[in-house]
């Protein structure tokens, strides 16, 4: 309302530049002419192919043209490719009080945009024909999907026609005085460049295996660059996935062996070499991708086995590929190479594999296809992975022209995203397996329910199984120590079981703590064993970096007590020890700090930790980590979940014992900026707006000390 006149409404709506952002054939114009077509808001489009008097023009007519339309009043669309941020940058400072920019982003499959471009005629920039297919590959190449920090106040992304639709009624209803909240909305894979690595797991139905005509469902989706989780659960985040794979998981356990002799009880992948056959990439640096991946994975298995699998005796990639598993002492019995056709690894070949991953290319659809039904004919065969790597074959699509900077880290994702989808499988299988032990079930439920997995579990047990799953910071791949950690000769108590030595001071009952859960334990106690994971240890304590850390800075001080597992079990003769803990936590903050001013630490605990031992974390607010992917690690640590260190002494002073905050709902709150508490859609989304927030530290944090910072 005008303040010297209340009657008088007050003009709110901003003037809009629509910047949008796809290849030729996405549908820009098309999208224009809809919304025009039936908005009552005054658009103008700024077409670049049509800028000057109907004939192609260049970016700084379309400038001209947009600052004099919004100077008239009118909103505008920038009806170009945009694809780049060099592309957009001057468009976006057209930007101001009075006029909001946002980005329309039609990322639509490059086969689609590439069908349309070919089949079109009369296309106002001449690009139709033959020629457009080779036109649009080349610029999806570099493709460079836009982020709020470019100054954009919104961002939508459509990715098929539904979202196109979706993005054409918002724009359309839009009325002169109406405002859009700001944001970026649709977005699925923000960080992809190019649609390559795709994988699909086909899952085998339960049928008799003479059946000819299977049927087969898609089980997963998963790209190198963003795991999208369509029907999976028991995964917390990639590199979690094979962080401790139950042995035998999900299949048979029987004397049965290879023709070898092999017991082939183990779960085992067999994958082909990606992208060196039809996609023509270099050999050498395959074999060098394979080989690091694969060591990385076979650190953190049980018995399971990776087999890498080529049609000829002379392959060259399978002699470069065990000469370099050799120099680097890989155990043949996890990882070894084999010869023979990859949809008769078993009954040629004697070679016995649950999931079997086939390079694939553009054109996979879901079902998979022939070489899909061959290798599900395969005796023992529970999943195929289809994965669909880097092209550097000019003669087929997405061909990255030799970028090898860019093709070997597309590479390394699809191994990474193959050998974690190999992992996700093992453990689905855990929870659905008739024959494994008691642990192993739990552990898969356990998984299930600290991804906040809404399917429903069979399970034997009628206990709650608690969030042992939650944390990546707590996984157990921080322990190196003997098999027996993870693999065959565990023995893992049922996660949730209780039992008498599980009795809490107070009478309260606490869950036991399986193998994979007692890292952290077995370090406090024995530090000596682990000199290499360690930064200090003294008669109380042992402080070391979080292997999977949520911050820049991230260290776990652990107290060397037995029996203190976590908060729940802390009384008032641990005071000192709690103060110690504190008082070192304290030290390395102010060490970090001389090194780097501008941090801030936060010195706490986590109400229910899924590691058994007591441990402080020091973590450094700037949140800038990697690891950092979904919503129970970002609420783990900017809810009540996160007791402060000053606050948990106060509370043992005062009243003998912590207070727990054990609520399932503080760690599935919407996600809020520690900093403005402004909420957010997703975990992406977050991360861009606190790279650029600057407001203060609530209230609450900058009180009792519970933020610690170099002085002012």
């Amino acid at each position: 309302m005008d303040i010297d006149n209340p009657s008088k409404p007050k003009a709110e709506g901003k003037l809009l530049v629509v910047i949008l952002v796809g290849a030729p054939g996405s549908g820009k114009s098309t999208f224009c002419e809809h919304v025009m077509r039936s908005s009552t808001r005054p658009w103008v489009r700024i077409c670049q192919d049509t800028i000057g008097n109907g004939k192609a023009g260049n970016k700084t007519q379309c400038l001209s043209s947009a600052a004099r339309a919004l100077k008239d009043g009118k909103s505008v669309f920038i009806d170009r490719c945009n694809l780049d941020r060099e592309q957009r940058s001057e468009f976006v400072k057209l930007g101001g009080p009075q006029i909001d920019v946002h980005a329309v982003v039609l990322d639509l499959p490059a086969r689609l945009c590439i069908s349309r471009s070919v089949k079109r005629t009369g296309h106002e920039g001449n690009l139709q024909g033959g020629k457009a297919a080779a036109v649009v590959n080349r610029m999806l190449q570099k493709k460079e999907l836009p982020k709020i920090s470019e100054g954009f106040n919104r961002i939508m992304f459509c990715q098929n026609e539904n979202d196109v639709q979706s993005a054409i009624s918002t724009y359309s209803t839009l009325g002169p005085l109406d405002n859009l909240p700001d944001g970026c909305f649709g977005q699925k894979n923000p960080d992809a460049k190019i649609q390559v690595g795709i994988m699909k797991f086909l899952k085998k139905v339960d049928v008799p295996v003479n059946v000819a005509s299977r049927e087969n469902s898609i089980r997963e989706s998963v790209s190198p660059q963003i795991v999208e989780k369509k029907n999976s659960c028991c995964r917390e985040e990639e590199e979690e996935a094979c962080s401790s794979i139950p042995v035998n998981a999900g299949f048979e356990s029987k004397e049965a062996k290879d023709l070898d002799g092999t017991p082939h009880d183990a779960p085992t992948l067999a994958f082909p070499s990606i992208s060196t056959s039809d996609f023509q990439f270099n050999h050498e640096k395959a074999a060098d991708i394979i080989v690091e991946t694969v060591e990385e994975f076979t650190n953190k298995i049980g018995n399971a086995r990776l087999v890498l699998v080529d049609l000829t005796h002379g392959s060259k990639i399978l002699s470069l590929v065990r000469a370099k598993a050799a120099q680097k002492n890989i155990d043949s019995q996890k990882f070894f190479t084999h010869v023979g056709d990859i949809t008769h690894l078993y009954s040629k070949g004697g070679l016995h594999c649950n999931v079997i991953a086939n390079a694939a290319n553009w054109r996979l659809k879901p079902g998979g296809g022939g070489v899909n039904a061959a290798i599900f004919s395969e005796a023992g065969v529970t999943h195929v992975i289809h994965v669909l790597g880097p092209n550097m074959n000019p003669q087929r699509a997405n061909c990255l022209n030799n970028d090898y900077n860019e093709g070997c880290k597309i590479l390394r994702e699809a191994y990474t995203s193959l050998f974690d989808g190999f992992a996700s499988i093992v453990w689905t299988g855990a929870e659905q397996s008739k024959g494994s032990s008691e642990d192993i079930g739990s552990k898969a439920l356990e998984l299930c329910q600290s991804n906040g997995c809404t399917r429903k579990h069979s399970s034997n047990s009628d206990q709650k199984i608690k969030r042992d799953g939650i944390h990546a910071s707590e996984r157990s791949k921080r322990c190196k120590g003997p098999q027996d950690d993870f693999g065959a000769n565990s023995t893992n108590s049922r996660a949730g079981k209780l039992s008498p030595e599980n009795r809490n001071i107070d009478g309260s009952m606490s869950k036991a703590w399986g193998s994979w859960a007692q890292a952290l334990h077995r370090i406090a106690i024995h530090p000596e064993r682990h000199e290499d994971d360690v930064l200090e240890i003294s008669e109380d304590v042992v402080v070391l970096n979080d292997l999977y850390p949520k911050a820049q800075r991230h260290l776990l001080v652990l107290a060397r007590t037995e029996g203190l597992d976590s908060l729940a079990n802390v009384r008032k003769e641990h005071l000192q020890l709690l103060k110690k803990m504190h008082a070192v936590g304290l030290l390395w903050a102010e060490k970090f700090l001389r090194a780097d001013g501008s941090l801030v630490f936060r010195l706490g605990y986590h109400s229910v930790p899924s590691m058994r031992q007591l441990h402080l974390h020091v973590i450094s607010q700037d949140f800038d980590s990697k690891h950092s992917k979904n919503k129970k690690h970002w609420n783990s640590f900017n809810t009540g979940f996160f007791r402060d260190s000053v606050d948990v002494i106060d509370e043992v002073t005062n009243h003998g014992k912590a207070t727990l905050k054990d609520d399932d709902r503080l760690l599935n709150m919407e996600l809020r900026c520690h900093r403005c508490r402004s909420a957010h859609p997703n975990i992406p989304r977050l991360k861009s707006h606190i790279t650029i927030c600057q407001a203060p530290f609530p209230a609450v944090l900058l009180e009792n000390g519970r933020l610690v910072h170099a002085p002012q």
